[in-house]
């Protein structure tokens, strides 16, 4: 692309840092970050439990993590799509 030429997309050209953009994106979509954060806490929980599951079956105890941690982000996920239906049906003022 020659200098003198003007951009297509000048938004997608402005110099914004990787952390910026995350930064809105999290604000944009909180309950995204949260249901991540769930499940990654889930897991961890999960591996701490698996020293001590007693006479618990391998299978069974990853089975019960695995439903947890899907449980915690898909409800993380329904909660975030209702606060945005929330935000813009019910406070966004009608046009």
């Amino acid at each position: 692309m020659s200098p003198s030429q003007e951009s297509v997309f000048p938004e997608y050209e402005t110099e914004t840092s990787q952390t910026s953009k995350l930064i809105k994106k999290f604000k944009d979509t909180p309950f995204v970050p949260i249901g991540m954060g769930g499940f990654a806490a889930v897991v961890a929980y999960g591996l701490y439990k698996l020293k001590h599951r007693g006479d618990m079956k391998m299978s069974l105890h990853l089975i019960h993590m695995r439903v947890a941690a899907q449980g915690f982000a898909v409800g993380a996920l329904t909660c975030g799509v209702l606060y945005s239906m929330f935000r813009d049906y019910v406070v966004k003022p009608k046009e």
